[in-house]
């Protein structure tokens, strides 16, 4: 089995483990670290990345050429639109929907398919390419796994600072993979001048590098 897909098993086993957390049950109602999404809504986000991974291990239709990962995220609107966009506020609502049956459930049903994913992940094949009917193009595998992997990390920072418990330490395997693709996307978005000052000269650090 790929690196990728070993870290991703990682970091969705961490998102279970915090979904299951007591002090997730406790603020379920509450607002969240993030606006205008509550701790219901939030803890359903992070747990609809385990879904959106296993939505795709049996796809029917052909995929496709796969477009490169970059790509990927300049075609998506959510990335740069604002909180008001539709497609935000879609995640938003859908969170909300996906949290209704509480939070037992909710953990019950992501350590389900976790579970499964941990046998099924291995047998596929390792050019593996899927078609993303949210989006409406093709990615390779382990490219929609390095999102999801991106996805469960930033999340799960947002929940466990919802509730207040500490952000779950996960190893080098699943931190390094998202941070190369958080500076990717932030060199993308802004350039490499500002990256390379935030990084190394604070005095002409822009205001942000913020990827998203």
């Amino acid at each position: 089995m790929g690196e990728i897909r070993e870290s991703y098993l990682v970091a969705a086993s961490s998102a279970v483990a915090l979904l299951r957390e007591p002090a997730v049950a406790a603020a379920w109602e509450k607002p969240s670290a993030l606006t205008e999404f509550s701790v219901a809504g939030l803890a359903a986000h992070l747990a609809h990345q385990i879904v959106r991974v296993d939505n795709l291990l049996e796809d029917g239709g052909p995929p496709g050429e796969p477009i490169p990962l970059i790509e990927h995220f300049t075609r998506s609107p959510w990335v740069q639109a604002g909180l008001d966009h539709e497609s935000n506020v879609g995640i938003r609502r859908a969170g909300e929907v996906a949290a209704a049956d509480g939070p037992v459930a909710l953990a019950a049903r992501a350590g389900e398919l976790f579970d499964r994913q941990r046998v099924a992940l291995p047998v596929q094949p390792s050019d593996k390419v899927v078609y993303l009917p949210w989006s409406g193009w093709s990615l390779r595998f382990d490219d929609l796994l390095l999102t999801r992997l991106m996805e469960l990390v930033v999340h799960s920072d947002d929940l466990a600072a919802s509730v207040g418990v500490e952000t779950p330490e996960l190893p080098a395997a699943v931190v390094e993979p998202v941070v190369e693709l958080l500076a990717r996307l932030a060199v993308h978005r802004h350039g490499a001048t500002a990256v390379i000052r935030t990084l190394s000269r604070a005095e002409r650090a822009p205001a942000t590098i913020s990827a998203f």
